[in-house]
């Protein structure tokens, strides 16, 4: 088996206060659709036996589900566990023979008064309708203890007669529709998916601006844009903020080799004279904290920006389907 390891940003944790709804580890949304691409928001709602915090959550793989990606998570290292599958899938007209088999959310700290969510994507594959897929889970804290989600009930039998069952995606039947591909999420309405229109600040002009669904749940967002500076002279963003945040944040996200870095940029993001500056997955982007509703398909997310010269604009983001691949599986989740 290969691994490969990403260090997370480790500036913030991102959990919110458990409600007590649940006991187990469970997923947000337990039903996923037959051959479709599933983002699946596993619930972690407790430390280890005597009330220790969560430093590490393992999640291994059940044969069908494929080409799966894990959302990087502030605060934590992710190691990526890969190997060969039982037998071969179509990915898109691919063969796929291989691939990650495991995640481990490594080196965090979320303490037991706590609760938080680890989300990753794959395609379920091979699943007749009407199957259940087990997901198992350990949580470990520390040297100190270990919690294993893992147990899988019998065809007719009640999970909940289980002390520590593995957390379960229930696999419905496909819809039937014409075209398109079953992503795991609505479709886009009329202009869903396109991004909002520019505005012009003096010799800047802010367009494209989007951002992408949340899962519920999911305490940050992110968001889009692209800057064109027309003028003579260099403009600096400084700063964003937002009704719908408690704040919001400047952020790079790079690779450098295969460590992905994620930081603030507290000193703001340079828009050269004569150039265009573009804020996207994977690149430069908002980060909002603190979401009082997560974002949803068609909605719109009103921001100010302030440029060091030009002063301050509002603009709107439009938000788009959180389609696989792209980034509202936010990387700081």
């Amino acid at each position: 088996m290969k691994k490969i390891s990403v260090l997370a940003y480790a500036t913030l944790l991102t959990s919110v206060a458990a409600t007590q709804g649940f006991a187990h580890s469970t997923f947000v949304n337990e039903t996923a659709t037959a051959e479709s691409t599933f983002v699946a928001a596993l619930q972690v709602p407790h430390g280890c036996d005597g009330g220790l915090a969560t430093t590490e959550v393992q999640v291994q793989l059940p044969e069908g589900f494929i080409s799966a990606k894990p959302q990087p998570k502030a605060g934590w290292e992710l190691e990526i566990v890969k190997g060969d599958y039982q037998k071969a899938y179509s990915n898109h007209g691919k063969e796929i023979k291989s691939g990650p088999v495991e995640f481990r959310w490594k080196n965090g700290n979320l303490p037991d008064e706590f609760y938080d969510t680890f989300v990753f994507q794959g395609k379920i594959s091979g699943v007749e309708a009407g199957t259940d897929l087990p997901f198992k889970v350990k949580q470990l804290c520390g040297d100190k203890g270990t919690v294993v989600w893992d147990q899988v009930a019998e065809k007719g039998a009640d999970p909940h007669s289980l002390a520590n069952p593995a957390p379960v995606l229930k696999i419905a039947a496909k819809a039937e529709h014409g075209g398109g591909h079953d992503h795991g999420v609505a479709p886009a309405g009329h202009g869903a998916d396109h991004a909002a229109a520019a505005v012009k600040l003096g010799d800047l002009e802010v367009a494209g601006g989007f951002s992408k669904a949340m899962l519920p749940g999911q305490p940050v967002g992110g968001g889009f844009v692209s800057i064109t500076n027309s003028g003579k002279a260099d403009d600096k963003l400084v700063s964003a903020v937002s009704d719908v945040a408690g704040r919001v944040e400047l952020h790079e996200m790079a690779m450098q080799g295969e460590v992905m870095k994620m930081r603030k940029l507290d000193d703001g993001i340079t828009v050269p004279a004569g150039e265009t500056v573009e804020l996207k997955p994977g690149g430069l982007h908002f980060m909002f904290f603190e979401v009082k509703k997560p974002f949803a398909e068609g909605d719109t997310v009103p921001v100010t920006l302030t440029f060091e010269k030009a002063g301050k604009v509002d603009i709107t983001l439009s938000v788009q389907s959180a389609k696989p691949g792209e980034a509202s599986e936010h990387k700081h989740n």
